[in-house]
Order: C-alpha cells, then structure tokens, then sequence
C-alpha cells in the first residue's frame, strides 16, 4: 500500500497553499473564477484533477513505452476537463486527453497508437475517478 500525504493551509478569502512533506515546493490553489469569489490566474482543485490524469497518462506511459522498447522523441499532451451539472451537483463528467506522441520510425505508427491506449486504460487516477475520459491521441513521425 502507499500513502500520498498533502496539507492545506487556508490564507485569505478563498485561497489557501497546498504542500506536503515529501515535496518542496508549496502550491497556491483558490476557488475558480467561474464560482463565486474565485480567483483567476490560481490553480483550482479542478485544474488538479484534471492535471492528475493527464500526468497520470504520462508517466504509465513513459513506463509501457520503455518496457515495449518503444522510441519516441516528444510527448506532449493537454487535457481538457468538463464540468457539467448532475443531479443539482456539479461534477467533471469527461476528461479528454490529447496526447501528441513523435516517433522516428514510421513502422511503430500502430504500436505507438497502441502504447498510448493501453496507458490511458492502465492509468491508476483515470481507474479511480467516475469522469468519462477520452483520449485522443496524435502519433507523428518525424
């Protein structure tokens, strides 16, 4: 079993810092500036999540990748979370994830198309949340 241990200090209004004891830097999170008092240019609870899924991607990834000898140059990927109302709640109902990968060999296209979907299907966060996620995926040759 692991344990992930985070803190949250609240500062002022509708702002607090997230940090934990395993990780140096301390992070501003606030409400989102589509709600009531939030704050703009802040990370929100929401940007977390979704950002949680999309890293969560890459790093399963980067470990199918090296275990099926994949080469690849770049990966990058956004991730785009929406919020929807459900039962009177709101909730990120989808996540889509938009995984750009760039190979060398044109011959990889499928496998690398592949690796991508087996990740997104092996990711611990997306298994743990009810949001539909999509993915998307871009494999490029270059």
């Amino acid at each position: 079993m692991f344990e992930y241990e985070i803190d949250l200090t609240w500062q002022e209004g509708r702002t607090g810092n997230i940090s934990s004891p395993a990780l140096p830097l301390t992070i501003e999170v606030a409400t989102p500036p589509e709600f009531p008092k939030g704050v703009a240019g802040i990370w929100s609870p929401e940007h977390f999540f979704v950002a949680a899924i999309n890293s969560c991607l890459m790093t399963t990834f980067l470990a199918i990748a090296e275990n099926s000898k994949l080469e690849f140059l770049k990966f990058d990927s956004r991730a785009i979370g929406k919020v929807d109302k459900v039962e009177g709640k709101y909730a990120i109902t989808e996540v889509i994830l938009r995984p750009v990968l760039v190979i060398v060999n044109p011959e990889h296209q499928d496998k690398a198309k592949r690796i991508l979907e087996m990740s997104e299907k092996a990711c611990m966060v997306s298994n743990s949340v009810t949001s539909k996620i999509i993915l998307e995926p871009t494999v490029l040759i270059e």
